[in-house]
């Protein structure tokens, strides 16, 4: 078997100096599919024949041209919107990965580590290679001024893709936080990065993105990886405090920067951690620290990765009462059963047991889940009995979408741009579009992209009235045997979309009123699910008691003289309408993060319109008012 340099220093990484490859390397898995899966790792006989080699003039090679662009300077964020701001946090996400443009992988750009040090395998091989550090500076700034412009945001944002997942370095925040790190040496490579990434962030929200900043690389490597910066297999960020202490003083810094910046969708602590026992401490402390550094972080969305293992931190996302989201990474190439297994076999398990596994957990923990990573790519050996292998290829992947979409809050597909995109189907997104990914995502499943069409959308979707409260209270009266318990479990889920103009007064209004601090509404939404029954069969009897003497006495004419259980009944329907028409205005968006957004809706409300005890109601009827008018809506769209 012939393997090229490149192949060769990754696979001796892959054998002898880390503990697993989460996302492995294309061309060696092509080469290796008779050698078996042991962890994630391929074990090889490491007594190679190798062909004719090439001497290779690495002075020419290695000549670095000067790169002088001009600064990237005045990179302001521009002044917080926090009603959209609710929108882009709440949405449902179709997202992107930005991979290999501020932490690098060989696998997906070779040719900056053509000149790299050591192994050359990792970012730290990068800066500390090419001759000087002046000329890593240029290799890397370059890249950043050209691998992903502004151009891709808008051609992202015409097919549907609302966030995207930024992977960065504690080095990507500059010198400073270079200093008692791995990357001290080489920190003045790294003078001009801060500025990029906020160029990277404004860039997407022009074109109406999020983004989810990702800390893919903390300091000391949370895992080893050479996705985490480092090139000698090392996971020192668990044994070493002050590690610790200086990934944290990263992320309030993330934190201070980002909190109020309105396309900001949060910020992940730790990609793909080992599972260390530490961990949960960590992500813990992490969480108070980011949470104390201003008013705006009480309540900004805070990402954990679950170290694959998807039950543990469920339990702790559910546990808590913040607006926490796990990241869970699905692929399908690492596990020793995915060689035995065919590309029709890989989507059953994606439609069998991955789908169930995701609900359960998404259901536990108020949807607050997402796949943070996820990819086309099997192992060759699944397609090579397949009658039509592009077919199945195509199942395989547009089916993993469609689950993810379903069963939790988002998606981001691993990764939209490498080197050599225009042949790879199973990494590249910009590449698998309209092949074996559908060629649009909007939460509605439509692109209208002519001029008329959108204006005939967003015509109808203005014109949706909203519901009497005697209309309400009528529909309450007959489906007295739908119980608040009941509709819970479906709020949880639901993913009804939405449409009116995020700017105008009724938007903003409703919008806004989701600002409040998530830990008194999930407070407050725990004390109504575990309400002693005696309460909730109070309720209801006292919900049939007040129907029947409105029925005789006649409807109420006005909020005021409502009881409190008919407040939160209306007050719910009312809110789940209006949030279906105002998420879909922006962007054709679904709210996707269900359960926090009616948690913080409670809070934010008070206790004078959603009284203590009847939030169930409040909960069951606002998922109704999300579903009517996200049916609607598809009509809406659909015509």
């Amino acid at each position: 078997m012939l393997l090229s340099a490149d192949q060769v220093a990754a696979l001796l990484k892959a054998l002898g100096l880390t503990q697993s490859i989460f996302k492995p390397i294309p061309d060696i898995v092509r080469g290796l599919t008779e050698l078996p899966l042991i962890g994630g790792i391929f074990e090889a006989d490491k007594s190679f024949a190798f062909g004719n080699t090439q001497t290779v003039d690495t002075a020419v090679l290695c000549n670095v041209e000067p790169y002088d662009p001009p600064p990237v300077v005045s990179q302001t964020f521009p002044p917080f919107d926090q009603a959209k701001a609710n929108i882009f946090r709440y949405r449902q996400q179709q997202s992107v990965n930005l991979g290999s443009w501020f932490v690098h992988e060989q696998w997906m750009t070779p040719s900056l580590f053509t000149c790299a040090s050591g192994p050359q395998t990792a970012e730290i091989d990068i800066a500390s290679g090419w001759g000087n550090t002046t000329a890593s500076r240029a290799i890397l700034e370059r890249h950043w001024d050209t691998f992903i412009n502004q151009s891709d945001f808008e051609y992202l944002a015409s097919i549907g893709i609302n966030t995207v997942r930024l992977p960065i370095g504690y080095w990507s925040l500059g010198p400073f936080f270079c200093q008692g790190t791995p990357f001290q040496h080489v920190a003045e490579v790294y003078t001009n990065s801060w500025s990029r990434v906020v160029r990277a962030i404004n860039w997407a929200g022009e074109a109406g993105i999020g983004v989810l900043v990702d800390l893919h690389g903390a300091v000391g490597s949370q895992n080893g990886q050479s996705h985490s910066g480092i090139s000698d297999g090392q996971v020192n960020l668990f044994k070493n405090v002050t590690y610790q202490d200086l990934t944290i003083s990263a992320l309030a810094f993330l934190t201070q920067q980002l909190a109020s910046v309105t396309n900001v969708v949060g910020i992940e602590i730790l990609n793909e951690p080992v599972d260390d026992p530490k961990l949960p401490d960590f992500y813990t402390r992490a969480i108070t620290t980011m949470r104390q550094t201003s008013k705006e972080a009480v309540t900004f969305p805070l990402y954990i990765h679950d170290a694959f293992n998807l039950g543990h931190y469920s339990d702790f996302v559910s546990s808590r009462l913040d607006f926490v989201v796990e990241d869970h990474h699905s692929y399908f190439v690492f596990d020793p059963e995915d060689i035995s297994r065919n590309a029709t076999q890989e989507s059953d398990e994606v439609q069998d047991t991955v789908s169930s596994q995701l609900s359960l957990s998404s259901q536990k923990q108020r949807r607050n889940l997402v796949i943070g990573e996820w990819s086309c790519a099997l192992v060759p050996s699944s397609l090579a009995g397949a009658k039509d292998p592009v077919l199945a290829r195509q199942q395989f992947c547009q089916g993993q979408e469609q689950v993810y979409s379903n069963t939790t809050g988002g998606w981001h597909f691993w990764s939209y741009m490498k080197e050599g995109c225009d042949t790879d189907l199973d990494w590249c997104f910009k590449n698998a579009v309209g092949k074996t990914l559908p060629s649009s995502f909007f939460s509605y499943n439509s692109s209208l992209t002519s001029p008329s069409k959108s204006a005939s959308f967003v015509k109808a979707v203005a014109e949706m009235d909203l519901p009497s409260m005697k209309e309400v209270l009528d529909l309450a009266n007959t489906r007295t045997s739908l119980t608040p318990a009941d509709h819970s479990t479906s709020s949880a889920m639901s993913s009804a979309a939405t449409s009116t103009d995020a700017s105008s007064d009724a938007a903003t209004c409703i919008v806004s009123d989701v600002s409040a601090s998530p830990s008194q509404g999930t407070s407050k939404r725990s004390l109504g699910i575990h309400r002693q029954r005696f309460s909730t069969i109070h309720s209801r009897r006292s919900f049939l008691s007040d129907m029947t003497k409105h029925k005789r006495d006649g409807m109420p004419t006005s909020i005021e003289s409502l009881t409190p259980t008919e407040r939160s009944i209306t007050k719910g329907y009312s809110d789940g309408y209006l949030t279906a028409k105002i998420f879909a205005q922006y962007g054709m968006s679904k709210l996707g993060f269900t359960g926090q957004y009616i948690d913080d809706s409670i809070a934010a409300l008070g206790e004078t319109i959603v009284a203590p005890g009847t939030e169930e109601y409040y909960d069951a009827w606002f998922s109704r008012g999300l579903s009517d008018a996200g049916t609607l809506i598809s009509a809406a769209v659909n015509n």
